[in-house]
């Protein structure tokens, strides 16, 4: 079976159906496919991302616990 002959078979079978919460659930499923494609970076991403790498190869890094204590003080501080 091709891929539009099953697509025809599927619209017809769900032109039968009325259970709404059925075909809501259907609905979610063929947008989150429908919706899937590359993501592309622009240059200017991948720049940053090279950076963070290097920086992180470096030992440039803070913990999240470091890093929430230090807002927290630059937020007192204000």
């Amino acid at each position: 079976m091709s891929t539009v002959e099953l697509r025809h078979i599927i619209i017809e079978k769900l032109s039968n159906i009325d259970d709404i919460s059925f075909l809501k659930a259907i609905k979610t499923i063929v947008e989150s496919k429908a919706d899937e494609k590359v993501y592309q970076l622009s240059d200017f991403q991948k720049r940053r991302i090279e950076a963070s790498r290097e920086q992180v190869k470096k030992g440039q890094t803070i913990s999240n616990e470091a890093l929430n204590k230090e807002v927290l003080q630059w937020l007192n501080s204000k």
